[in-house]
């Protein structure tokens, strides 16, 4: 039987902290959220390796030590509204929950929408809703943002999500538009304008609703 305590810790020790992750408040989310409560249970036992874990659908939890570092790169504070897109099972939400005021945690499939609601809920994180809606629009209504995250490869970020991010506000994002290894970047919104800075190469799995769709050839 996996001893699920030890296996969230040696994640920590092994993938986090050695790929830079320092930010205690980012360690200890890491170290008490249990990841194995949000995949299927045929990948419990895996739950805590370092790839991304398929959650049906055609989705994907993120890698941990990918994830973290997006997080970390964030810099969440206590007071921010976080806008988390693509929730999938609500692992993503459960931990930004943990260093932030609320998590707007948006879900296109209907599926993961009630398991990541349900999730949530069995795990006592009282300060993150789960909203259906498309991925690519964001959610304007609950806005703006202090934080965006995007979880999975995109191939560019949406003006209409740039769209809702607070004054001082971050958006963290993988940005892939080929077969090879995407780039991790921190857009950050000041005095009206994005600035945008490369964070680390990174390989996990896209969103397929933000994949280009083929124009018309004449």
């Amino acid at each position: 039987m996996v001893d699920f305590a030890q296996a969230r810790q040696n994640m920590v020790d092994c993938q986090l902290r050695t790929n830079r992750i320092t930010d205690p408040a980012v360690i200890e989310a890491f170290s008490t959220v249990p990841r194995e409560a949000f995949v299927d249970d045929i990948h419990r036992s895996v739950a805590y390796a370092d790839e991304d874990l398929p959650i049906g659908g055609g989705r994907f939890l993120m890698e941990p030590m990918v994830f973290a570092r997006l997080v970390q790169a964030l810099d969440i504070s206590g007071s921010d509204i976080v806008l988390d897109i693509g929730c999938g099972t609500g692992y993503s939400a459960a931990i930004l929950a943990c260093l932030s005021a609320t998590v707007v945690a948006l879900e296109s499939n209907s599926d993961l929408v009630t398991r990541a609601t349900r999730t949530l809920a069995e795990n006592s994180v009282d300060n993150a809703v789960v909203i259906e809606a498309p991925l690519v629009d964001g959610y304007a209504g609950q806005g703006p943002y202090g934080v965006i995250c995007i979880e999975g490869a995109i191939p560019e970020v949406p003006e209409k999500l740039l769209g809702q991010l607070s004054e001082g506000g971050r958006l963290a994002a993988v940005l892939n538009q080929g077969p090879g290894p995407g780039n991790a970047i921190l857009m950050v919104k000041k005095y009206g304008a994005i600035s945008s800075r490369n964070l680390f190469d990174a390989n996990i799995a896209h969103l397929p609703e933000f994949e280009r769709r083929p124009g018309f050839v004449f």
